[in-house]
């Protein structure tokens, strides 16, 4: 018998990438990468005139989406040497939630002439935290209502939900909401894009769009929070939502012509980035939670009931796979949190000996620090840089390093960043623990896996044993397994994992030594996260407004058309 292939689609935050994968065993057969032209908008609109961003905005181009699809699909089957003809299925996973304004056809409002120039008609990126306003809004208001759905995210919203920046839109920028024929997000736009078919993505809508128990906040609720947006799911998002696995259409012929596949072969209802690469790593049964660290860093796991679990992103029946009710939480900054450090904090010399021994920064920072004893740096960090979204879901909150001294070094205070960053993880794991989410195996998947010493960090102070995946494109492999869900080559998500997707098992072993001693400099990151996160000291929020207030004083040229700085604070 032919083998068969799928496409697994992975659009990030930065790039996307394509991978071809046997449909019998899940191998990799060939894989192609493109990064988006215009990346990431957050300081100016770049795709447009250069006007300067409001803080907290960040826009992408979805052009860049179109003509990465148009490059990575050929590419990936060129090198995979597989004949298209034996090519059943694609599957689709994108950043979430990245809204997208479109008209009816699809078109999105940013390409639309009058709206070329507005930042709200462009695609607000997962990371978008323009909308902090209005997501307290609405859970105050739900707090108020006792709406039931509200426990499902933790009993809070983070900004970067699909609601509070529709609200946003509304509200800033009134002429881009009415023109609006279609609000969705970008993991529903690329498979309308391929098939022809609106549909909306069963886990995506219950992650980030507050689709529960099969219905929709209600018009009374919606209409308290602005009288204009009661109707906005009736008028702007109304279409099916599908399960994931699900087959949304059939490619069309013109998608079909310019990527060099088969006309009408299947395309899967999208998923979450994050969320596709439990079935990669075979991290779909319950107390099996998947750590997808890269730029952010998303936590997912099932369990066999809903528990409400405070802070946590949400929770949605099937959210992973049938019949468990799967959980999300996360981080804003993880790798971007370390990234940073080295774009701005390391002096030329640690650049110069990085050169000089054919290694990257981090490399060499990691090596640097690696040796040293816990605690040994006198330092404690909160890995706030771009907000908090898991437990506190406050995108006010900032970065910090306590203890520092004029003998810090810069391997010290990364190495306080990568301790912060996994005490963030930690803050997670205990809040789903505390309430009666099982964690027994933490399989962990993304670039930072490299870095065994962050691995092993990751492992004493969660106090859990690590697997690690093997895939080498953990989201595009994962996109594909539900790829041969929806082309019918498995019955479920279950079976196709088991097939298609692999891990280590147990690579790292909690080190008891090491576990207490980093349970005492955690005791000292949880009191500095309740105090500045919990309201024991608002002095991040207030700094925060004062910078609002310092660039409402610039120039009126700086300034955004449709709104100021205030409303995105």
């Amino acid at each position: 018998m032919t083998d068969k292939f799928v496409v697994g689609l992975d659009f990030g935050t930065l790039s996307g990438r394509a991978v071809v994968v046997r449909v019998s065993d899940g191998t990799e057969m060939g894989t192609a990468v493109h990064e988006y032209r215009h990346g990431v908008m957050d300081r100016v609109l770049s795709a447009a005139d250069g006007q300067k961003l409001p803080p907290d905005f960040a826009l992408q181009d979805p052009s860049d989406y179109i003509e990465t699809l148009a490059a990575i699909v050929p590419a990936a089957v060129t090198a995979a040497g597989v004949e298209p003809d034996d090519i059943i299925g694609i599957g689709v996973d994108f950043t979430s939630s990245t809204v997208i304004a479109a008209t009816s056809d699809g078109t999105p409002m940013c390409q639309l002439p009058e709206f070329v120039n507005n930042p709200h008609a462009w695609v607000k990126l997962w990371k978008h935290h323009g909308a902090q306003d209005q997501a307290d809004r609405i859970v105050k208001l739900a707090q108020v209502r006792r709406e039931s759905w509200l426990a499902r995210y933790g009993g809070v919203l983070s900004p970067e939900m699909l609601v509070p920046k529709v609200l946003e839109t509304l509200e800033w920028a009134p002429e881009v909401y009415h023109a609006t024929d279609v609000f969705c997000d970008a993991v529903d736009w690329i498979t309308w894009q391929l098939t022809g078919a609106l549909t909306f993505a069963q886990g995506d809508s219950g992650y980030k769009r507050m689709y529960q128990n099969g219905e929709y906040p209600s018009k009374e609720f919606l209409a308290n929070l602005n009288p204009e947006f009661a109707d906005v799911f009736d008028t702007r998002m109304n279409a099916p939502v599908l399960p994931l696995g699900a087959r949304v259409g059939g490619l069309t012929s013109k998608w079909a012509e310019q990527l060099g596949l088969p006309a009408g072969i299947a395309v899967a209802s999208g998923n979450i980035d994050a969320h596709v690469t439990a079935a990669a790593v075979q991290a779909v049964e319950n107390g099996q939670m998947t750590a997808i660290m890269g730029t952010s860093a998303c936590y997912v796991v099932s369990d066999s009931q809903a528990r409400d679990v405070p802070g946590i992103f949400g929770i949605v029946d099937g959210g992973i796979i049938e019949g468990s009710w799967g959980y999300e939480a996360g981080q804003t900054a993880f790798g971007d949190l370390f990234a940073w450090f080295v774009d701005n904090c390391v002096p030329a010399s640690y650049t110069s000996e990085a050169e000089r021994r054919g290694m990257s920064i981090h490399e060499l920072l990691t090596e640097k620090c690696a040796h040293q004893e816990v605690g040994e740096h006198g330092l404690i960090a909160l890995d706030w840089h771009n907000g908090n979204r898991c437990v506190l879901a406050d995108a006010k909150l900032s970065g910090m390093i306590l203890g520092q001294t004029l003998t810090t070094s810069p391997e010290d205070q990364y190495r306080a960043l990568l301790e912060s960053a996994v005490f963030g993880a930690r803050t997670i794991i205990e809040s789903f623990r505390k309430s009666g989410v099982d964690i027994n195996e933490l399989v962990v998947a993304g670039g930072l896996t490299k870095n065994t010493f962050l691995m092993q960090l990751l492992c004493d102070i969660c106090r859990v044993p690590l697997s690690v995946g093997t895939a080498g494109q953990p989201g595009a492999r994962g996109s594909a397994i539900f790829g041969a869900v929806a082309a019918g080559a498995y019955p479920d998500v279950r079976a196709a994992s088991q097939a298609m997707g692999g891990k280590a098992e147990g690579v790292y072993q909690v080190d008891e030594t090491r576990a207490l001693q980093y349970d005492a400099l955690y005791a000292e990151y949880v009191r500095l996260h309740d105090y500045f996160g919990r309201g024991g000291n608002q002095v991040m929020h207030r700094l925060k407004e004062i910078r609002r207030q310092a660039r409402l004083r610039a120039p009126e040229s700086t300034k955004v058309a449709g709104g100021d700085d205030d409303a995105h604070m």
